[in-house]
């Protein structure tokens, strides 16, 4: 049997327990996992790749590998070996966009499958867009983001708070 990777990609600005979710149920069904931070110039984040990294490694250690990519997914998922794209779905509001791109991805390189997961109902509601506008507005994240996160939010949405 071949030693089977997937590539979760995704922003991650900044990741949340529904991402850490989704990475747990692929740790159980593939050999290893590379979570793929996107470099897009295009798309203004409120962290760093290099920050969203580093929150990611903090997160899952060194189950994972953490990498970042820009350009096409297909042609990242080539370089590190990898026969399976993860995506989570939230909503069916998710499916139409993330078919979409499968359907494209799979045209572009028909090796590369797309696998998709539901995250735990606890999380299925989250995003990191409604991670940073609750907290950004005073809201609590406790259990829905790692600690480090909450940090690291903390200093830049919240830099005169106490901690």
């Amino acid at each position: 049997m071949s030693h089977r990777i997937a590539v979760y990609p995704g922003s991650f600005d900044p990741i949340h327990n529904g991402h850490l979710d989704i990475i747990e149920r692929c740790r159980v069904i593939f050999d290893e996992v590379v979570v793929a931070v996107l470099h897009n110039d295009g798309k203004k984040a409120l962290f760093s790749v290099e920050e969203r990294i580093e929150a990611i490694r903090e997160a899952v250690g060194t189950s994972c590998r953490v990498e970042s990519f820009s350009g096409l997914l297909v042609d990242f998922v080539d370089k590190v070996g990898a026969q399976a794209v993860v995506r989570g779905l939230r909503a069916v509001s998710d499916f139409e966009y993330e078919m979409q791109m499968a359907l494209m991805n799979r045209r572009l390189n028909s090796r590369v499958e797309t696998v998709f997961l539901m995250p735990k109902q606890d999380y299925i509601y989250l995003s990191s867009r409604l991670v940073k506008e609750v907290f950004s507005l005073g809201g609590n994240l406790e259990g829905l983001v790692p600690d480090g996160v909450l940090r690291s939010l903390s200093r830049r949405l919240r830099p005169d708070a106490r901690p």
